[in-house]
């Protein structure tokens, strides 16, 4: 287990770097520059202008400017923001809370959703559920997540006021009491963690539905059916706890679905998360600020598929002998 981790922690640094280095070049060849954004239409000396570059070191060559970042994040500093005019570091302490809320309440979805979707198709496989599933399922996963986005925002906090349309918080809720707060807070995440959780629920019901279906196939359900378990102890305690390997084994591969949808779903339903941070930090170049968001996305997706492998592990005897064996 030691050596598996090791293994993935040092082919983890040359992919991180690789992925800066692609974020920091898409950047740079980005038209314009984050001195013409501060400073606008208003005509300045050039003179005003320099300075300006050379406080934020926009005068350096950009492979300077990458090598001394990465120099800079060795160090624990990760820069300056150009936008916001505060510490990286500061910037993303303030949206990162939000975005673990929304991406932790998308993944309960996630899970929830798709397990019981997977079973309920499996329990009924042929029968109308098992089509309305798979129907929907396809529908929901090709749908663009912004598109699906705007029409939960026109149809459950416009045509329907159910949810509001917008933001992480009521107006003044701030000075309320916490259960309050937290029922606010709640009643805001809801919408939006639905909307993204349920866009990739789709293709977990669908590995669910398949596993269950292999698994009842085998030896172990005939004999519990023998035995005289009725059909849902079948399915839901002993067919789910062997098709539940490959839902973990997803969980890993869903993460970059769940970062790169958050980033979508926070725009449209302006969550004051780190998705419109980059968002906002793309548009006014502020590079510092993307390569930071950049790398804790890369880091969350490279840890969360190694602890899916390590729960496998963890789970299935095999595969730590297979992992015995090959060393």
């Amino acid at each position: 287990m030691q050596r598996l981790i090791l293994r993935r922690a040092l082919s983890a640094v040359p992919l991180i770097l690789g992925v800066l280095l692609l974020t920091f070049v898409l950047m740079e060849s980005a038209p314009g520059s984050p001195a013409d954004l501060m400073l606008g239409d208003r005509p300045v000396p050039p003179e005003v202008r320099e300075s300006l570059e050379r406080a934020y070191g926009l005068d350096r060559p950009p492979a300077e400017r990458f090598l001394s970042w990465l120099g800079a994040l060795a160090s624990g500093d990760l820069g300056w923001s150009i936008s916001r005019s505060r510490p990286v570091t500061r910037v993303l302490a303030s949206a990162l809370p939000a975005t673990l809320l929304l991406a932790g309440a998308a993944l309960l979805i996630h899970v929830v959703a798709g397990v019981a979707l997977g079973a309920a198709a499996a329990a009924w496989r042929g029968r109308w559920p098992d089509r309305a599933v798979t129907f929907g399922g396809l529908a929901l996963y090709a749908m663009p997540t912004f598109w699906l986005g705007l029409m939960a925002i026109l149809a459950l906090a416009y045509l329907v006021p159910i949810f509001p349309a917008s933001s992480m918080r009521s107006v003044g809720a701030r000075e309320w009491s916490w259960i309050a707060q937290a029922g606010d807070l709640l009643w805001h995440v809801t919408l939006p963690a639905c909307v993204l959780g349920l866009a990739s629920a789709a293709a977990m019901a669908r590995f669910v539905r398949a596993g269950l279906m292999r698994a009842l196939g085998e030896e172990f359900v005939r004999a519990a059916r023998a035995r005289g378990a009725d059909s849902r102890r079948v399915l839901l305690v002993h067919a789910l706890r062997n098709a539940v390997l490959p839902v973990i084994n997803l969980l890993g591969l869903s993460l970059p679905i769940l970062v790169s949808g958050s980033l979508v779903i926070e725009v449209v339903f302006a969550w004051p998360g780190m998705g419109r941070l980059t968002y906002e930090a793309i548009l006014a170049q502020d590079v510092p600020v993307v390569l930071a968001t950049t790398l804790l996305a890369t880091i969350v997706v490279i840890v969360g598929s190694l602890a899916a492998d390590l729960t496998m592990a963890a789970i299935d005897p095999r595969i730590r002998l297979g992992e015995g064996s090959r060393s």
